[in-house]
């Protein structure tokens, strides 16, 4: 039996050849730990995964590494992402009274069909919050993780004509369930293949999950309550990847990445693809 309270987080670092122990700050002010191929990144990984047994791996591809003020990586949700008129303060509510709007259109949709989970949506917030963020109608609280390690590099590779792509490593408490909440370290995981009704293929497709703040931040009043560093996903940051997305895959068949029509099936195979295009179309 281990004692409570020494693990240590280890990670591999810039171009340091082996795992070393490390700090959450140390990964997120690092440039990324370049690997050549799939086939090493996924040695590297499942080594972490190993030495960090506490925590489940969830992923995250991305073209760029966006940078905090402190140089750090960030990965914030879309509504709480800064832009230049979102310094000013004012962007937060009109955003959070829009995401309300379309929430509600939302749930219109599923009673006019008559799906399936529409009492379920009609309750519960975070079910309209996922599948508003994962079919990206609206920005919402969430942010989108995998727990395929192969979807996520295939995310970062997806239209990426340079010549360097990013994959993030997070870790999280125990996954038990649809919705998994932790108090203690203050994050809820959403399990999508779990909360979005069996009309949607992608969730199931791309092995997709959210994570959020637990307790929720349901309104502009309430974020006002956490500094934009505390929302950030940064801070469950366990390594940072970096790969060059036009030598990364096999060329010979093996580890392939997976191409934009697997990732997003038609609408044909995905109702809630189809909702989710109307709404975008009228919001209102």
């Amino acid at each position: 039996m281990d004692t409570i309270g020494v693990q240590d987080l280890w990670s591999f670092q810039d171009n340091r050849i082996e795992a070393i122990i490390v700090n959450c700050q140390q990964v997120r002010q690092s440039q990324g730990h370049r690997v050549s191929d799939y086939l090493e990144l996924a040695g590297k990984v499942a080594e972490l995964q190993f030495r960090n047994r506490d925590y489940v791996f969830l992923y995250r591809g991305q073209l760029e590494d966006h940078l905090d003020y402190n140089g750090q990586s960030t990965l914030r949700p879309a509504i709480f992402r800064t832009t230049p008129e979102a310094r000013s303060g004012d962007v937060f509510p009109i955003r959070f009274r829009s995401l309300e709007t379309v929430e509600r259109v939302l749930v219109e949709h599923f009673r006019a069909k008559n799906l399936i989970g529409s009492d379920e949506l009609t309750r519960h917030r975070i079910l309209r919050w996922s599948i508003l963020q994962h079919y990206e109608v609206h920005p919402t609280p969430l942010l989108d993780v995998t727990q395929s390690l192969r979807i996520a590099a295939s995310f970062a590779s997806l239209r990426n004509k340079t010549e360097e792509a990013f994959l993030y490593v997070l870790g999280v408490p125990n996954i038990s369930g649809a919705i998994s909440a932790s108090a203690e370290a203050g994050l809820q995981i959403i399990r999508l293949s779990s909360v979005c009704p069996p009309s949607a293929m992608r969730p199931h497709v791309q092995e997709g999950y959210l994570v959020g703040e637990y307790p929720e931040i349901s309104n502009f009043e309430q974020k006002q309550l956490y500094g934009l560093p505390e929302i950030d996903f940064g801070k469950r940051l366990v390594a940072k990847f970096r790969f060059n997305p036009q030598e990364f895959w096999s060329k010979k068949g093996q580890f392939q990445k997976i191409g934009p029509q697997a990732l997003y099936p038609s609408s044909k195979r995905d109702q809630l693809s189809a909702i989710a295009e109307k709404i975008k179309a009228n919001p209102r």
